[in-house]
């Protein structure tokens, strides 16, 4: 099927509120905008992190603190712009599937989304420079600014997947993007700011939380392939097919686990370890509704299920490595 052109955005704020054009929407609508239920995923990368620095013997509360802080802030930013880039390009159109945008419904307007982007990521920047200074002591050195460019690499990432002429989000590099950032940068980089230096085997587990959050973003492509297809939106998921997409996703999940299992083995000292595994019979379940179901309506709570599942695995993970 090929993309509908004449799908084109509306740009213009005429008629996006049913009453009291120019309202900021209520606050039970940016409630809503911010995707609350995508938190406890950003969550995940951090909790990792610093459960790993603990079990090595370098956790810092400040850093926790301030890395969960800024991880929320760029959560609800990446979720702000999504709503505003899909509108904007036309992929929130009446074919799309799933639950109502704020803007495609009329309850926010543009220029207070527009507002409310440029609030989060200033909270997300200086939040950021924060966690950096209470790091590094308030010391400026090559890392700290190495840091500062990664933190503001992270804000263009969650701003750019749908936003600007050439969204990445539309050319199939959603997945790459969040694998990075919500594995390899989320999790060695919390690991780093509690530690000021790495270790080899956190790649495994950074690895696996990136694994498992590219899965809640390929169940929501997944349920969105018709609508993405329709507006042009090319999503991994619309360039490998439905069928691809499905056995991609289950290599994800079952990677994951093993990842897990073998970092475990790796640094074995307690059964106690293997207390992730409980979530086991769920992300199997999951797999196996995401597999054998077409309908959106049964794929839509799937993606709130793998990112309480994510978070629940590292909860069970970080309480087993220090169970005796």
């Amino acid at each position: 099927m090929k993309p509908n052109k004449k799908s084109t955005p509306l740009k213009k704020e005429s008629n996006l509120l049913p009453s009291g054009e120019g309202k900021g929407g209520a606050v039970s609508d940016w409630i809503t905008a911010f995707r609350l239920r995508t938190l406890p995923l950003s969550l995940s990368t951090i909790f990792m992190g610093s459960f790993l620095a603990a079990f090595y013997g370098h956790f810092r509360f400040d850093v926790l603190i301030w890395a969960s802080l800024t991880t929320l802030f760029l959560q609800i930013l990446s979720n702000l712009a999504n709503d505003y880039g899909d509108y904007v390009s036309g992929a929130d159109g009446n074919h799309r599937k799933g639950p109502d945008r704020m803007m495609q419904s009329g309850r926010i307007t543009q220029s207070a989304m527009k507002k409310a982007i440029k609030v989060f990521s200033v909270l997300s920047f200086f939040s950021g420079l924060i966690l950096l200074y209470v790091t590094f002591h308030g010391k400026v050195n090559p890392i700290f600014v190495l840091f500062v460019l990664i933190g503001i690499g992270a804000i263009a990432a969650a701003m750019k997947y749908t936003m600007g002429k050439s969204p990445y989000g539309y050319r199939g590099l959603g997945d790459l993007f969040v694998f990075i950032f919500f594995g390899l940068v989320g999790v060695m980089g919390t690991y780093f700011l509690h530690a000021l230096e790495l270790n080899a085997y956190v790649w495994l587990p950074a690895i696996a939380v990136g694994l498992l959050s590219t899965g809640v973003l390929n169940v929501n492509n997944i349920r969105d392939e018709e609508g993405d297809t329709i507006s042009g939106k090319k999503t991994l998921v619309v360039l490998i097919g439905r069928k691809k997409a499905r056995f991609y996703h289950v290599l994800l999940i079952v990677v994951a686990e093993i990842l897990l299992v073998l970092y475990t083995a790796l640094q074995f000292h307690s059964p106690w370890q293997f207390l992730f595994l409980l979530t086991l019979p769920l992300l199997t379940k999951h797999v196996s509704i995401v597999v054998r179901n077409y309908d959106h309506a049964k794929l839509d709570p799937e993606l709130k299920r793998l990112a309480l599942l994510t978070f629940f695995t590292v909860l069970l993970f970080g309480i087993g490595i220090f169970l005796k």
